[in-house]
């Protein structure tokens, strides 16, 4: 069942979001490990609004996760291809981005099954965020390390509004 799946796969981002930020900013060092406060506040990078609550349309919520979820895989994208030029030892860190990638993209997958299928939407406008290619290494750093930390306050907001319209009526 494409519901259960999806539902499956937005527990796992959250049980999972806080851990992979944690071990990027150990594998960044200094002085990403100390002043993360400082130097991950994503106050200035783009992420998708994410304005829906338990109470929004299903529809609407669908439509905030495919914006949300397709960012996020870019976004993901970049930050592992930094971290293989940056960090081509950290295996764990880089085996982490690979797999959330995964669940990622099998999200999106469904996402766009459920949108298709149920509401025949067949394009959702989707808005990117910077790419890091031809940055500093520090600024590759920072940026990997503001995106996720956004990713871990959004993916828990994301879980409980999403969980609720997902749940077998």
């Amino acid at each position: 069942n494409v519901q259960e799946q999806t539902r499956r796969q937005v527990a796992v981002l959250n049980a999972t979001a806080q851990e992979l930020f944690s071990l990027y900013l150990k594998c960044q060092g200094e002085p990403f490990s100390s002043e993360s406060d400082k130097l991950c506040n994503p106050a200035g990078i783009f992420f998708p609004a994410f304005r829906v609550n338990r109470t929004s349309e299903r529809k609407e919520v669908m439509v905030a996760m495919y914006k949300l979820f397709a960012f996020l895989n870019a976004s993901l994208g970049n930050i592992t291809r930094d971290q293989e030029e940056l960090n081509p030892t950290a295996k764990e860190l880089l085996e982490r981005l690979h797999n959330t990638t995964k669940t990622t993209r099998g999200l999106i997958s469904n996402l766009t099954c459920l949108l298709c299928k149920n509401y025949n939407i067949f394009q959702v406008d989707v808005r990117y965020g910077d790419s890091s290619k031809g940055k500093s290494a520090f600024k590759k750093k920072q940026q990997g390390c503001q995106v996720l930390r956004k990713y871990v306050q959004v993916i828990g907001q994301a879980a409980r509004v999403l969980l609720p319209h997902l749940s077998p009526s």
